[in-house]
């Protein structure tokens, strides 16, 4: 199990550290996805939002995982390793 909330620049370095650490079945938590709302406003491009942006198109891509994206406060995607 993994837990990732922090700089948000970051997140998608953090993801494949954690997903080379995992075995298969783990789970990786990644916190505010939705980050209030602001990635699914184009015109907000600040690095953070963009940070996050970049990192739920590359999950929804990312074939190693399962994924879960609970829409609880900032929002929690849930990332299971195939």
């Amino acid at each position: 199990l993994a837990f990732i909330d922090a700089d948000k620049g970051n997140y998608g370095r953090y993801y494949e550290d954690c997903l080379a650490l995992l075995r298969p079945g783990g789970l990786i938590m990644i916190d505010n996805v939705l980050w209030g709302g602001s990635v699914a406003d184009p015109a907000d491009t600040s690095p953070s939002t963009v940070a996050i942006r970049e990192l739920n198109a590359h999950l929804h891509e990312d074939g190693r995982v399962d994924l879960s994206m609970v829409p609880i406060g900032d929002g929690l995607t849930l990332a299971r390793k195939r």
